[in-house]
């Protein structure tokens, strides 16, 4: 049947900023999927504790006075979302995420920063997964395509609709979508169970990114260097 007509689950985070590291989470989004159709969702809207810069608001709409007003408090909307993700993994449910190694670093981040336990203490010490990231399989099956890789582009390249990019909800809906999507397209992806989908995207993300930094390389920057760890960074020290 395939792991892409099975139960899935779309997972995305609207935030502050584009460091997982110190960016912090605005409104989030798990939603479960069967065969492209949603079934249920969970809904979060945090007040980050932080200032949302004007650019950040313009991407997602969330403004600092509605954060305050109407979101619950960072550290407990974190603790949910990590309840809930690891809640499926323990029952071998994959999570999909969009460009997953920002998602799952920042909630990380999160997590720490509150003095929380991590996704992988709440899996009595197993590594979080299996993640299924559209971005990261696309890149792999079909390497040498023209043009942008962003959640948008690659929902158009296989006719994915996206309702409202940079909704929680929806970038985590397109995101399900779009990996049973790349698995009809691509019978070798589909074909996979979920943890060997997990570890060659290990191996995919870590090949991209040791080819992207010998390209910067190539072209003058001597020092470039490209984190090829998926689907979670965890930098040492604390978060700010």
């Amino acid at each position: 049947m395939g792991w892409h007509r099975e139960l899935l689950v779309g997972f995305d985070l609207e935030t502050t900023g584009t460091d997982p590291r110190e960016a912090r989470i605005v409104t989030a989004a798990v939603i479960e999927v069967r065969a492209g159709e949603p079934m249920g969702r969970r809904e979060w809207l945090a007040d980050p504790g932080v200032p949302i810069p004007a650019d950040a608001v313009a991407v997602h709409g969330i403004s600092n006075e509605r954060a305050a007003s109407e979101g619950r408090p960072a550290d407990r909307v974190a603790d949910a979302i990590a309840d809930v993700l690891t809640g499926y993994w323990k029952t071998g449910v994959p999570v999909v995420a969009y460009n997953a190694a920002f998602d799952l670093s920042l909630l990380s981040a999160e997590l720490r920063r509150y003095g929380l336990p991590s996704l992988r203490d709440r899996l009595d010490g197993a590594e979080p997964g299996p993640v299924i990231d559209p971005y990261t399989i696309d890149r792999s099956v079909d390497r040498y395509r023209r043009g942008k890789r962003n959640l948008e582009a690659v929902c158009a390249e296989y006719g994915v609709v996206l309702d409202s990019a940079h909704d929680a909800t929806a970038d985590a809906l397109a995101a399900a979508r779009l990996a049973c999507a790349i698995a009809g397209r691509h019978p070798k992806v589909a074909a996979l169970g979920p943890a060997e989908l997990h570890r060659r995207q290990i191996e995919w993300y870590a090949a991209w990114a040791a080819d992207f930094q010998a390209f910067l390389r190539r072209k003058g920057d001597a020092t470039a260097l490209v984190d090829g760890t998926w689907p979670l960074r965890e930098p040492a020290g604390e978060p700010v």
